[in-house]
């Protein structure tokens, strides 16, 4: 399965059919604290939080009631720099998702003015 890139999900934003998964702390995904190399802070407009920390403690049973989506529902995960969405996309494959990596994640979403973001 192909990672998700920047085209494809700023095409989808509006996709009801597509979860888009911040995997950060809640104190980046809210912009209150982010790497200082990104030159915007929040996050992707529409998307989830649920920090990778907390995915990894998580049964599949309870990430379906943290997410409200079903197994096998596709979700485009992105951290930081990729890596830890990695490591969800990974975790949500094995709990039945149809999860893909957002390689670029926040680093090049940041970097894109026209690409709109949610702060707060």
């Amino acid at each position: 399965m192909s990672d998700v890139d920047r085209t494809e999900l700023a095409a989808r934003l509006d996709d009801p059919e597509l979860t888009i998964l911040d995997v950060r702390s809640p104190a980046e995904f809210t912009g209150a604290r982010g790497a200082h190399c990104d030159p915007r802070q929040g996050h992707i407009a529409g998307a989830r939080n649920l920090d990778l920390q907390e995915l990894m403690t998580l049964t599949a049973a309870e990430i379906e009631a943290r997410l409200g989506v079903a197994p096998g529902a596709e979700i485009a995960a992105y951290c930081h720099s990729g890596s830890r969405s990695a490591l969800a996309v990974r975790i949500l494959r094995a709990a039945g998702y149809d999860a893909r990596n957002y390689v670029g994640s926040w680093h090049e979403w940041s970097r894109d003015e026209s690409l709109p973001i949610d702060a707060g």
